[in-house]
């Protein structure tokens, strides 16, 4: 029955935009990232990412992480410039407590600049939380 079923809630993952400096292109690229705040790992890490704002939107991504260890991040993909003024989202699932777990985190529309950077911890470098 429904009351049965039970929905485990996501906790101490989080995806993050941070600002980094590429040494093959000698500029600053955004980059998203998967953070494990857990204090042990999930596996099967996969992100489905997509940009979207009305009729205009991305290709839908798919990126099989595999695992992530515990107080770890581990890279999604690198998002362009242009990608940003669009509401930008992440569906990450994985499986941890032999559970599976999702969560939608989203980047809202102009909301990844510059403007906005504050210190990642677990990167230890400048970027943006989603909600």
């Amino acid at each position: 029955m429904k009351k049965d079923i039970e929905i485990p809630i996501a906790k101490d993952v989080y995806v993050a935009i941070v600002r980094e400096w590429n040494d093959s292109f000698l500029a600053k690229d955004w980059n998203a990232y998967v953070l494990n705040n857990r204090s042990s790992q999930i596996e099967m890490v996969l992100v489905v990412s997509k940009g979207f704002d009305g009729d205009r939107k991305t290709s839908t991504m798919r990126h099989g992480i595999g695992i992530v260890a515990a107080k770890s991040f581990e890279k999604i993909e690198l998002v362009q410039e242009d990608v940003l003024s669009l509401n930008n989202e992440f569906f990450v699932t994985y499986y941890a407590d032999d559970k599976l777990y999702e969560k939608r985190f989203l980047f809202e529309k102009n909301s990844v600049s510059e403007n906005t950077l504050q210190t990642i911890p677990l990167i230890d470098k400048e970027g943006i939380w989603a909600k």
